[in-house]
């Protein structure tokens, strides 16, 4: 079992759900950022995912892509991303961080360089636009013990879905979007049921994010879902009020777990 398994049944063996939090590095700048990275981790979040901002994030939506775009006027390199996240990773061994970043960006800057700097304090790696079948393009990182985290959707096929599953480690990815609109009791029911199909094919924990952001999110997840992620609801929660407006939106989320 991963270190990130390992951590993330610890944590559920007593809570019914954990948060994982999406920040995107050096939005609106860099130090702010980390301002609201430590926020999140002082109030317990278990999982931090940093996303290092890119020019074309295709698998985000409107408010993450508009974050990305303003974050790169800053012109940040991935390297100091990565030893800044590190830095908190050592301060905060209570929590996991993780990194998100397009295959780009990994290339650019090398899979064995990055693995010796993320080896000191990352837990894993999120690259949306790599299949499993590409996995090699990133073996220095999981050789490293960095783990890859896929994205399944409730439109993967159970073939599909089982070739994720046998590759994948530490956790699992689930998309929420489709399939599970509606009323409160339907979605409950449609999450249910896409989660247990998932269930089938792995014991690794579960997270769900996309389109995540109310306290009747939250409360849909409870049962099915060992990680709820978060990422748009904080960020327009920080684009309304700052630090204080994440602070809200944070104790909001967590009292809906309890």
């Amino acid at each position: 079992m991963s270190d990130l398994t390992q951590y993330i049944r610890q944590q559920r063996s007593t809570k019914s759900l954990l948060l994982m939090t999406h920040v995107i590095y050096g939005y609106p700048t860099i130090n702010d950022s980390l301002a609201m990275m430590r926020l999140l981790l002082d109030q317990g979040v278990e999982i931090l995912e940093v996303q290092f901002p890119f020019s074309d994030p295709v698998a985000d939506g409107p408010a993450i892509t508009h974050a990305c775009h303003q974050a790169l006027a800053d012109k940040p390199q991935l390297e100091k991303c990565i030893s800044d996240i590190s830095k908190l990773a050592s301060e905060y061994p209570q929590s996991r961080v993780l990194l998100m970043s397009y295959l780009n960006p990994v290339m650019q800057s090398g899979p064995p360089k990055l693995a010796t700097l993320m080896q000191k304090g990352i837990s894993g790696i999120i690259v949306p636009d790599i299949a499993v079948e590409q996995q090699q393009l990133i073996s220095p990182l999981t050789d490293a013990g960095i783990e890859p985290i896929w994205i399944i959707t409730p439109d993967t096929q159970p073939d599909r879905l089982n070739t994720i599953c046998k590759q994948a480690s530490g956790m699992l990815y689930c998309v929420s979007r489709a399939g599970v609109t509606g009323e409160s009791t339907d979605k409950n029911q449609a999450l249910g049921k896409y989660l247990n199909r998932i269930g089938q094919h792995t014991e690794l924990p579960l997270g769900v994010g996309f389109g995540i952001s109310t306290a009747e999110d939250i409360q849909a997840l409870l049962g099915h879902a060992d990680i709820a992620i978060i990422g748009s609801a904080f960020l327009n929660a920080y684009n309304q009020n700052g630090l204080k407006g994440v602070h809200t939106k944070l104790a909001e989320l967590k009292q809906a777990i309890t």
